[in-house]
């Protein structure tokens, strides 16, 4: 056994002495390459020269603002033929603060003879009745029976202009 690692250890140094210590090929090859390579690295463009813009945007008014938008209302209302002329030389009701969404029939019922909606705004009670407006797009009720409201309302099309639409409030189960 010991025999048989002295002649391992024998053979491995002989191996490895035929690695020796001679690198001249190896280095005469790198620098060989080394001549015959050339970079073909591309150069950088010079920067484009930055030139500042003065920021105007600010000192212009917001598209979405609401002061814009009454304006915009104030001009259509001018007109004379226009659906929110009357809209606007009313005094507002209290149901118009609200968005229809929010509103609620939860019942119905008939006073001399004229019919009545029970609507439920946050947690009040609110009877209306044909004629009153209610919403925020010049809702006016134009007819209530026993399961339901509806109501014309002024509304923008696509193009900007005032038309009218018809909306309804449904009468809610006890269970909603």
């Amino acid at each position: 056994m010991k025999r048989l690692t002295v002649i391992t250890l024998s053979l491995t140094a002989l191996s490895l002495s035929g690695c020796g210590n001679d690198l001249s090929e190896l280095q005469d090859w790198t620098a060989q390459q080394r001549r015959e390579t050339r970079a073909t690295v591309q150069p950088l463009a010079a920067p484009k020269k930055f030139s500042p813009e003065p920021y105007d945007a600010a000192l212009s008014v917001d598209p979405f603002s609401t002061q814009k938008l009454r304006v915009a209302v104030k001009q259509e209302a001018a007109q004379p033929n226009s659906l929110l002329t009357a809209e606007m030389n009313r005094r507002k009701e209290p149901l118009e603060s609200f968005p229809l969404d929010s509103m609620v029939m939860v019942g119905s019922l008939v006073r001399q003879g004229r019919p009545f909606a029970l609507l439920k705004v946050d947690a009040l009670l609110y009877q209306v009745k044909q004629g009153d407006h209610l919403g925020l797009n010049f809702g006016r009720i134009t007819q209530i029976s026993e399961t339901e409201i509806t109501l014309r309302e002024v509304v923008q099309d696509a193009a900007g202009e005032w038309i009218e639409r018809t909306s309804t409030l449904q009468l809610q189960e006890k269970g909603r």
